[in-house]
Protein backbone atom coordinates (compact mmCIF):
# COMPACT_ATOMS: atom_id res chain seq x y z
CA UNK A 1 0.00 0.00 0.00
CA UNK A 2 1.39 3.80 -0.60
CA UNK A 3 2.07 5.89 2.08
CA UNK A 4 0.28 8.45 0.01
CA UNK A 5 -3.02 7.60 -1.54
CA UNK A 6 -3.44 7.48 -5.42
CA UNK A 7 0.60 7.75 -5.70
CA UNK A 8 3.38 5.64 -5.98
CA UNK A 9 5.13 5.23 -3.28
CA UNK A 10 7.83 7.89 -1.63
CA UNK A 11 11.93 6.18 -1.55
CA UNK A 12 13.05 7.21 1.90
CA UNK A 13 16.98 6.26 2.29
CA UNK A 14 18.20 5.66 5.92
CA UNK A 15 21.66 6.67 6.62
CA UNK A 16 22.94 4.96 9.87
CA UNK A 17 25.72 2.84 11.05
CA UNK A 18 23.77 1.48 13.69
CA UNK A 19 22.63 -1.85 11.72
CA UNK A 20 19.95 -2.41 14.37
CA UNK A 21 18.58 0.98 14.64
CA UNK A 22 18.48 0.93 10.65
CA UNK A 23 17.27 -2.43 10.61
CA UNK A 24 14.26 -1.39 12.96
CA UNK A 25 13.42 2.18 11.03
CA UNK A 26 13.35 0.38 7.20
CA UNK A 27 11.38 -2.12 8.66
CA UNK A 28 8.87 0.14 10.32
CA UNK A 29 8.55 2.71 7.96
CA UNK A 30 8.69 -0.27 4.98
CA UNK A 31 5.19 -1.61 6.76
CA UNK A 32 3.68 2.00 6.51
CA UNK A 33 4.08 2.16 2.58
CA UNK A 34 7.19 3.52 1.62
CA UNK A 35 10.65 2.37 -0.25
CA UNK A 36 12.89 1.65 1.84
CA UNK A 37 16.94 1.69 1.21
CA UNK A 38 19.50 1.57 3.56
CA UNK A 39 23.28 3.02 3.95
CA UNK A 40 25.77 2.79 6.47
CA UNK A 41 28.46 5.51 5.30
CA UNK A 42 28.41 8.35 3.09
CA UNK A 43 29.95 6.45 -0.07
CA UNK A 44 27.05 3.35 0.25
CA UNK A 45 24.75 6.93 0.70
CA UNK A 46 25.95 7.96 -2.89
CA UNK A 47 25.70 4.58 -4.77
CA UNK A 48 21.83 3.95 -3.50
CA UNK A 49 21.21 8.11 -4.33
CA UNK A 50 22.97 7.20 -8.21
CA UNK A 51 20.29 4.14 -8.52
CA UNK A 52 16.98 5.03 -6.79
CA UNK A 53 14.83 8.28 -7.19
CA UNK A 54 14.91 8.94 -3.08
CA UNK A 55 12.56 11.69 -1.75
CA UNK A 56 14.12 11.35 1.66
CA UNK A 57 16.81 10.57 3.75
CA UNK A 58 16.95 10.05 7.38
CA UNK A 59 20.90 11.08 8.31
CA UNK A 60 22.32 10.41 11.73
CA UNK A 61 25.05 13.12 12.39
CA UNK A 62 27.79 10.32 13.43
CA UNK A 63 28.66 8.28 10.89
CA UNK A 64 32.50 6.53 9.77
CA UNK A 65 34.11 9.08 7.39
CA UNK A 66 32.21 12.11 6.42
CA UNK A 67 29.60 13.19 9.04
CA UNK A 68 26.30 14.21 8.48
CA UNK A 69 26.53 17.44 8.82
CA UNK A 70 28.71 17.47 5.83
CA UNK A 71 26.79 15.28 3.91
CA UNK A 72 23.77 17.39 5.03
CA UNK A 73 25.40 20.51 3.23
CA UNK A 74 26.48 19.15 0.47
CA UNK A 75 22.98 17.58 -0.04
CA UNK A 76 21.11 20.58 0.52
CA UNK A 77 23.60 22.89 -1.83
CA UNK A 78 22.86 20.23 -4.87
CA UNK A 79 19.47 20.70 -4.26
CA UNK A 80 19.06 17.20 -3.32
CA UNK A 81 16.74 15.30 -1.48
CA UNK A 82 14.51 16.04 1.82
CA UNK A 83 16.44 15.24 4.87
CA UNK A 84 15.43 13.94 8.44
CA UNK A 85 17.93 14.28 10.65
CA UNK A 86 18.01 11.83 13.36
CA UNK A 87 21.13 12.13 15.99
CA UNK A 88 22.31 12.01 19.83
CA UNK A 89 23.50 15.22 19.18
CA UNK A 90 19.84 16.66 20.56
CA UNK A 91 20.59 20.31 21.96
CA UNK A 92 19.22 23.33 20.71
CA UNK A 93 22.38 24.62 19.17
CA UNK A 94 22.48 21.01 17.19
CA UNK A 95 19.27 21.51 15.94
CA UNK A 96 19.76 25.07 15.24
CA UNK A 97 23.17 24.00 13.27
CA UNK A 98 21.53 20.90 11.31
CA UNK A 99 18.87 23.40 10.25
CA UNK A 100 21.07 26.24 9.04
CA UNK A 101 22.81 23.38 7.35
CA UNK A 102 20.21 22.51 5.20
CA UNK A 103 18.03 19.66 7.06
CA UNK A 104 14.16 19.80 6.54
CA UNK A 105 13.90 18.15 10.22
CA UNK A 106 16.20 17.30 13.06
CA UNK A 107 15.02 15.13 16.04
CA UNK A 108 17.05 13.95 18.71
CA UNK A 109 17.89 10.13 19.96
CA UNK A 110 16.52 7.77 20.79
CA UNK A 111 13.49 8.54 18.81
CA UNK A 112 10.36 6.01 18.53
CA UNK A 113 9.66 4.74 15.39
CA UNK A 114 6.23 6.19 15.45
CA UNK A 115 7.46 9.92 15.71
CA UNK A 116 9.69 9.35 13.34
CA UNK A 117 6.80 7.95 10.99
CA UNK A 118 5.02 11.52 11.46
CA UNK A 119 7.99 13.67 10.85
CA UNK A 120 8.81 11.51 7.61
CA UNK A 121 4.74 11.98 6.42
CA UNK A 122 4.84 15.61 7.47
CA UNK A 123 7.85 16.07 4.50
CA UNK A 124 6.62 13.71 2.02
CA UNK A 125 3.24 15.45 1.89
CA UNK A 126 5.02 18.82 1.47
CA UNK A 127 6.93 17.09 -1.51
CA UNK A 128 3.87 15.76 -2.47
CA UNK A 129 1.56 19.05 -2.37
CA UNK A 130 4.38 21.04 -3.89
CA UNK A 131 4.43 18.44 -7.08
CA UNK A 132 0.61 18.23 -7.29
CA UNK A 133 0.16 21.97 -6.90
CA UNK A 134 2.34 23.28 -9.38
CA UNK A 135 2.21 21.50 -12.51
CA UNK A 136 -1.81 22.72 -11.65
CA UNK A 137 -1.04 26.49 -10.79
CA UNK A 138 1.66 26.92 -12.98
CA UNK A 139 2.73 30.03 -11.13
CA UNK A 140 5.79 32.55 -11.49
CA UNK A 141 6.32 35.09 -9.13
CA UNK A 142 8.65 38.53 -10.02
CA UNK A 143 9.86 39.97 -6.63
CA UNK A 144 12.72 43.07 -7.03
CA UNK A 145 14.17 41.58 -10.26
CA UNK A 146 13.50 37.76 -9.02
CA UNK A 147 11.38 35.42 -10.80
CA UNK A 148 10.16 31.91 -8.75
CA UNK A 149 9.03 29.73 -10.79
CA UNK A 150 7.07 27.06 -9.06
CA UNK A 151 6.21 24.54 -11.87
CA UNK A 152 10.28 24.22 -11.96
CA UNK A 153 10.40 24.66 -8.11
CA UNK A 154 13.48 27.57 -9.17
CA UNK A 155 14.38 30.76 -7.93
CA UNK A 156 16.18 32.99 -10.51
CA UNK A 157 18.49 36.07 -9.46
CA UNK A 158 18.18 39.28 -11.39
CA UNK A 159 21.37 38.30 -12.40
CA UNK A 160 20.01 35.18 -13.91
CA UNK A 161 21.75 33.06 -11.86
CA UNK A 162 20.01 30.09 -10.03
CA UNK A 163 19.48 29.81 -6.55
CA UNK A 164 18.93 26.72 -4.91
CA UNK A 165 16.39 26.26 -2.32
CA UNK A 166 15.55 23.66 0.29
CA UNK A 167 12.24 21.90 0.63
CA UNK A 168 11.66 24.61 3.45
CA UNK A 169 13.09 27.42 2.03
CA UNK A 170 10.61 26.56 -0.94
CA UNK A 171 7.41 26.21 1.20
CA UNK A 172 8.14 29.53 3.23
CA UNK A 173 9.09 31.73 -0.15
CA UNK A 174 5.88 30.74 -1.47
CA UNK A 175 4.07 31.01 1.60
CA UNK A 176 5.84 35.08 1.96
CA UNK A 177 4.83 35.83 -1.84
CA UNK A 178 1.16 34.73 -1.17
CA UNK A 179 1.35 37.19 1.42
CA UNK A 180 3.33 40.17 0.68
CA UNK A 181 3.08 43.50 2.54
CA UNK A 182 1.47 41.76 5.71
CA UNK A 183 3.55 40.61 9.16
CA UNK A 184 3.10 37.09 9.77
CA UNK A 185 3.75 35.00 12.74
CA UNK A 186 5.42 32.11 13.66
CA UNK A 187 2.51 29.96 13.63
CA UNK A 188 0.49 31.68 10.45
CA UNK A 189 4.13 30.43 8.78
CA UNK A 190 4.12 27.52 9.98
CA UNK A 191 0.54 26.80 8.96
CA UNK A 192 1.02 28.15 5.45
CA UNK A 193 4.38 26.05 4.49
CA UNK A 194 4.09 23.37 6.07
CA UNK A 195 0.02 22.64 6.62
CA UNK A 196 -0.02 22.58 10.20
CA UNK A 197 1.80 19.26 10.36
CA UNK A 198 4.58 20.16 11.44
CA UNK A 199 5.72 19.50 15.16
CA UNK A 200 9.09 21.50 14.34
CA UNK A 201 10.21 23.97 17.22
CA UNK A 202 9.40 27.75 16.66
CA UNK A 203 13.46 28.31 16.17
CA UNK A 204 13.40 26.14 12.94
CA UNK A 205 11.20 28.61 11.24
CA UNK A 206 13.71 31.62 12.70
CA UNK A 207 16.45 29.07 10.95
CA UNK A 208 15.55 29.10 7.54
CA UNK A 209 14.25 31.97 7.29
CA UNK A 210 17.53 33.39 8.21
CA UNK A 211 18.81 31.08 5.53
CA UNK A 212 16.31 32.30 3.14
CA UNK A 213 17.14 35.87 3.88
CA UNK A 214 20.87 35.58 3.06
CA UNK A 215 20.50 33.92 -0.55
CA UNK A 216 18.12 36.82 -1.20
CA UNK A 217 20.40 39.78 0.23
CA UNK A 218 23.18 38.11 -1.32
CA UNK A 219 22.13 39.23 -4.75
CA UNK A 220 20.31 42.54 -3.90
CA UNK A 221 21.33 45.44 -1.25
CA UNK A 222 17.61 45.87 0.10
CA UNK A 223 16.42 43.38 3.57
CA UNK A 224 13.63 41.94 1.76
CA UNK A 225 12.17 40.03 4.92
CA UNK A 226 11.96 42.20 7.84
CA UNK A 227 11.27 41.17 11.27
CA UNK A 228 8.74 42.79 13.90
CA UNK A 229 9.97 42.18 16.45
CA UNK A 230 7.56 40.48 19.45
CA UNK A 231 4.94 39.88 15.99
CA UNK A 232 6.75 38.09 13.34
CA UNK A 233 8.50 38.84 9.57
CA UNK A 234 6.78 40.67 6.78
CA UNK A 235 7.88 40.22 3.17
CA UNK A 236 8.86 43.78 2.10
CA UNK A 237 8.30 43.93 -2.04
CA UNK A 238 6.17 44.82 -4.31
CA UNK A 239 4.95 41.67 -5.99
CA UNK A 240 3.91 40.11 -9.72
CA UNK A 241 2.09 36.66 -10.39
CA UNK A 242 1.64 35.74 -13.71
Amino acid sequence: MSATTGSPPRHVLVVDDDSDLREQVVAYLGEHGYEMHSAADAASMERVLSASPIDVVILDVMLPGEDGLSICRRLSESGGPAIVMVSAMGEEVDRVLGLELGADDYLPKPVSPRELLARVRAVVRRLDEARAGAPRKGKTYHFQGFVLDTLRRQLRAPNGTTILLTGGEFSLLSAFLEHPQRVLSRDQLLDMARGGQSEVFDRAIDVQISRLRRKLHACVDEEIIKTHRGAGYLFDARVART
